[in-house]
């Protein structure tokens, strides 16, 4: 039995101007005041002598590797986005950064979501990625369109109640 796994699909690259600024903020937040202060931390910790049983050096070590590999892979994603600005010229029409209200037309629960970059995807405010599949299918639908998504609970039915930029 081979070892070899399907690459996972790539995220897309797109993000609004304040989870930017936010991922900006993350990444200078970590490389200019949290690594200089664990570093310090480390530093001290790994004079106090025998390191195997030293267990605030072995969680600084910890802790800055988690800092090292966030940077990592900000410093890696910020470069690759795009920053999608404005709004779109038919406001009625669901794209990127859309907040839109649904009704699920079997239960009449209403529902409001926004539409995001996968960077910046937020459950508790109802940001949802473009890649999830309520997002691809609510795309490009306009106001009191009707439309199915194939969601984990089965395929629900749902009418565009607003749509806001």
């Amino acid at each position: 039995m081979s070892r070899w796994r399907p690459p996972s699909p790539s995220s897309t690259a797109i993000i609004t101007r304040e989870g930017f600024e936010k991922l900006k903020a993350e990444l200078d937040h970590l490389w200019h005041t949290l690594r200089p202060e664990v570093v310090k931390a480390l530093a001290a910790a790994a004079a106090e002598g025998d390191r195997s049983e030293n267990a605030e050096y072995t969680y600084r070590k910890k802790q800055l590797g988690e800092i090292d590999r966030r940077v990592r892979y900000l410093s890696k994603r910020i470069p690759s986005l795009k920053v999608a600005e404005g709004s779109p010229a038919d406001r009625e029409v669901v794209f990127f950064g859309a907040r839109i209200e649904l009704e699920n037309t079997d239960s009449g629960e209403s529902v409001i979501y926004r539409i995001v970059g996968p960077d910046e995807t937020d459950a508790r405010l109802g940001w949802i990625s473009i890649d999830s599949p309520m997002a691809r299918a609510v795309l490009k639908t306009r106001l009191d369109d009707e439309f199915e998504a194939e969601l984990p609970g089965g395929r629900t039915r749902f009418v565009i109640v607003a749509v806001d930029y």
